[in-house]
């Protein structure tokens, strides 16, 4: 499975942004999808995740201003994100796998965003 992200970029507090994550259409029906961050010097935290049946799960801190989307007639993943925060500032990747636990084998190589104050 080959993940690519986009729509990264530089943006005010208080703006949006929308991350695109294109997969291939060889991908599983039974996949489950995620949005991870890593800020430098920071760990990677989990920001959103979207089960195969639909069902989403968002970090707390996030819940109310951060949207996971799939639309896979056109093999994409998103994530709307807006009320942006210089907090926000990070790389975020796309991450991908088939099996119910709860790591990710595949990885997209990541789009930087970044917010201004």
């Amino acid at each position: 499975v080959q993940l690519v992200e986009s729509g990264g970029g530089s943006v005010q507090a208080g703006g949006s942004l929308r991350l695109s994550c294109a997969f291939d259409a060889y991908t599983p029906a039974n996949v489950r999808m995620a949005w991870f961050r890593q800020a430098p010097g920071k760990e990677r935290e989990g920001v959103a995740s979207l089960a195969s049946d639909g069902s989403s799960i968002y970090a707390n801190s996030l819940k109310g201003r951060f949207s996971i989307s799939k639309d896979s007639s056109k093999n994409a993943l998103y994530l709307q994100m807006n009320s942006l925060k210089p907090e926000d500032t990070s790389m975020y990747y796309c991450a991908a796998d088939t099996s119910c636990g709860g790591g990710f084998r595949w990885w997209g190589q990541g789009t930087q965003v970044t917010v201004s104050s």
